[in-house]
């Protein structure tokens, strides 16, 4: 099973303009995801950008990107673009973050084995949750899922309401799972949702998968135990290089 991995790669951005450019000890942060991307059993990677500056740096440390439109609203809307432009007839991708310089390649290879299941559509990681400060972390989307390990549902609040139980003891109740945003399209599938417009659910939590569980199609979980380090803004990074 061939799988094609996909870099999404912004210039703007509102809260950290030009950050895939940045430097981290010396590689910027898109070599870096390049790299840990490389490492795993991915048979190609590619970036999509719409930039010249983001192509031409990537093209100058070898690795292969493309040139994609500035109008998509989302990286999954990047990915598809990409994915025709490359002109490869693989029939699964992973859209892997640009902002996190640190992934682990086993997260990415763990996304693609969800594939080997046949009817596998979408797919996506999650990690059981261990605090309360990250349950009740609206910006750290949670997870539920069923038997099978397919999403029900997702919320930026912790779900399910744990009652008669005090809010700080919750993750001690209950197994909560958040969620790990890198995602597995199978290539017919990736076309398919790029064509649906917004949905309620989508709006009203700014969740963009909550968008294919609305139409009806099923998102696969898989669990990791690693966690991510996302980078979102300049203090992120700070962060981030004073604790490395």
């Amino acid at each position: 099973m061939e799988v094609l991995g996909i870099i999404p790669a912004r210039y703007a951005s509102t809260r950290f303009p030009g950050k895939p450019l940045t430097d981290i000890h010396g590689k910027s942060m898109i070599q870096r995801v390049y790299e840990q991307a490389k490492k795993s059993g991915l048979a190609e990677v590619l970036v999509a950008t719409d930039d010249a500056r983001i192509l031409e740096h990537v093209q100058s440390f070898g690795g292969k990107a493309v040139m994609t439109g500035s109008h998509h609203q989302s990286g999954t809307d990047r990915c598809f673009e990409a994915y025709k432009l490359n002109n490869q007839p693989y029939e699964y991708i992973i859209n892997i973050q640009g902002d996190e310089p640190f992934i682990h390649p086993e997260q990415i290879d763990l996304v693609a084995a969800c594939f080997e299941k046949p009817n596998t559509q979408l797919a996506t990681l999650v990690k059981q949750v261990e605090t309360a400060e990250e349950l009740f972390n609206v910006n750290s989307p949670k997870v539920v899922i069923n038997q099978a390990k397919e999403a029900l549902y997702f919320s930026r609040q912790p779900i399910p309401y744990c009652r008669n139980v005090p809010n700080d003891i919750w993750h001690k109740q209950h197994t909560y799972y958040k969620h790990i945003g890198i995602y597995g399209y199978r290539a017919d599938i990736l076309e398919q949702i790029t064509q649906l417009p917004p949905s309620a659910l989508e709006l009203a939590e700014s969740l963009e998968q909550l968008r294919w569980l609305e139409h009806g199609f099923k998102i696969t979980t898989a669990l990791t135990h690693h966690e991510t380090i996302g980078i979102d803004t300049p203090e992120d990074l700070e962060r981030v290089i004073n604790n490395e």
